[in-house]
């Protein structure tokens, strides 16, 4: 789904990413998982097209994406969905609003939003809270809320920065196994970006470890939990 082949990107004179080399399988929940520092939110911003590569390219399926521009490029991140930490929702409207905002800006029918807006709401189990303000909300409402956003257009990836770190435990795995039974429902695949092992153990198929801008170990969850090999990964497992 997702290849990066030698990326690099500088700010000033210091290496956030150092001839990193990723690929994503199509399908696949992959995790990204590294301390402060470690260069995830470069990453990120790199794999969903926000920034570009100082060095390297990056690859969707067999299309080189790094170099899109204009419309090209707007095309390719509407078949991207993105959940954040602290939900990035819109404070002036309701629940329904922030949902429908995606596809009122894609031009959609105000039927056809109707339509898609009840479908995401189901999909995400808070049916009830259409109409209830952002204030009405717990924390994993308002997740529910920005994954309903983000799923909106029928993306083909999902990625999830921290998506669970403002959230309790018990709230943590409620949103969990909702982004599991998503991506096997709609085939998706997801990129999860964390600093908790205990998020990637919960989730993910394969995991990436990334370490000063570098990816240091990568494999199936359990060879990086059974026999990790590095320095940064043993630190993050116990840790965990």
């Amino acid at each position: 789904m997702i290849t990066l082949k030698g990326v690099s990107k500088y700010y000033a004179s210091v290496a956030a990413l150092q001839d990193l080399e990723l690929s994503v399988p199509d399908g696949s929940i992959y995790g990204v998982i590294g301390k402060s520092g470690a260069g995830k939110s470069t990453l990120l911003r790199i794999m969903s097209l926000l920034e570009k590569p100082d060095r390297g390219m990056v690859f969707y399926g067999e299309e080189r994406v790094d170099t899109l521009s204009g419309r090209e490029l707007l095309s390719r991140r509407r078949k991207m969905g993105m959940i954040f930490q602290n939900f990035n929702l819109l404070g002036s409207r309701n629940v329904s609003g922030n949902i429908a905002y995606p596809l009122e800006i894609a031009g959609l029918a105000k039927k056809d939003i109707l339509r898609r807006v009840d479908e995401l709401l189901e999909l995400v189990q808070i049916q009830d809270k259409r109409k209830a303000r952002l204030r009405e909300l717990s924390g994993g409402q308002k997740q529910r809320v920005a994954i309903a956003r983000a799923l909106a257009a029928n993306p083909e990836v999902l990625f999830c920065d921290e998506a669970t770190s403002a959230l309790d435990p018990q709230t943590t795995r409620s949103i969990l196994s909702l982004i599991r039974e998503l991506h096997e429902k709609l085939g998706i695949t997801v990129v999860l970006i964390t600093h908790q092992m205990e998020v990637i153990r919960a989730i993910c198929q394969e995991v990436a470890v990334l370490d000063e801008g570098l990816i240091v170990e990568r494999g199936s969850l359990s060879d990086i939990f059974e026999r990790p090999k590095t320095a940064a990964a043993k630190e993050l497992i116990y840790a965990g």
